[in-house]
């Protein structure tokens, strides 16, 4: 069989055994860079999305600029629509405020040109300099913007972070011995940078725009074990649960609460690691 024909199997499949070819970032990761012309921000100070991204292979590849919004505001605002008839479900919530973390560092002065054209030009000579004798240079960036949030989802009840000790034991004991969801929004901004330098006199033009290339809730179902007092008062006495949805993680101490999951673990970590690939490879994809 050739090797053309073994492809062909591959993707096509028979009948109801088709399988559908997912496409990855692995192949194209090599083409983000923090000082080429394709970029990547997280817009987030989160340790753990920070954590994900590295272990995609994209340490090194990435900036992180947290976004300006007034998540706390926007919280409030939310949770206000939500108490009203036909309120914001829980997954589109999350959703929102990934969106609108994102768009927040899109449309403020913190990502300023200046700081997106910094380093080296494509051809390894300083920014600034020409590495020709043209008197016009076009240097063109793409800058991918990426917001996230992560909520639990307990009955439709949407527990975000513990606003103190009493609160993170409150929501515990709530969990105990039960399934939640955790839902993870993700939003992926891509903004494109045109600069025109004309040597002659000295300046420049700038064109910029921005769109929405993806955005989706991922969700994962968890199960806790049965939890004691004694042991819900220990782990929060760890200070872990203070800075989380739902008063835990995970991928740390937390993770003895949990009894088994359904969907992807990343996603509660912080970033649906699977999903996060797919859809930056097809951004990818869609730039020259």
């Amino acid at each position: 069989m050739s090797s053309n024909q073994q492809q062909q199997e591959d993707d096509e499949g028979d009948g109801d055994n088709k399988v559908q070819k997912v496409d990855l970032l692995l192949s194209s990761m090599e083409r983000i860079s923090q000082y080429g012309p394709i970029r990547l921000i997280l817009a987030s100070q989160s340790p753990r999305r920070r954590e994900i991204l590295d272990m995609m292979g994209l340490q090194g590849r990435y900036h992180v600029q947290p976004s300006p919004l007034d998540e706390t505001a926007l919280q409030i605002q939310l949770a206000e629509d939500n108490n009203e008839e036909g309120g914001i479900l829980p997954k589109r919530y999350t959703n929102i405020l990934a969106e609108s973390k994102a768009r927040a560092l899109v449309e403020s002065d913190q990502l300023t040109l200046a700081s997106m054209v910094t380093g080296n030009d494509d051809t390894g000579a300083p920014s600034g300099s020409s590495s020709n004798a043209s008197e016009t240079s076009i240097k063109q960036i793409t800058t991918f913007v990426l917001g996230s949030d992560t909520i639990v989802d307990l009955n439709g009840t949407i527990l975000e972070k513990p606003n103190c000790k009493a609160h993170a034991v409150e929501m515990l004991r709530k969990l105990s011995g039960s399934w939640h969801e955790v839902h993870t929004g993700v939003s992926i901004y891509r903004v494109d940078y045109s600069i025109t330098d004309d040597t002659t006199n000295g300046t420049s033009n700038t064109s910029i725009s921005s769109e929405l290339v993806s955005s989706f809730t991922d969700t994962t179902r968890v199960k806790f074990g049965t939890l004691g007092k004694e042991d819900v008062r220990a782990y929060v006495e760890t200070g872990e649960p203070m800075d989380k949805a739902g008063s835990y993680g995970i991928q740390g101490v937390g993770g003895q609460l949990v009894e088994r999951i359904e969907g992807d673990f990343f996603t509660v970590m912080g970033l649906p690691m699977h999903r996060l690939s797919m859809e930056l490879a097809k951004a990818l994809s869609n730039t020259p």
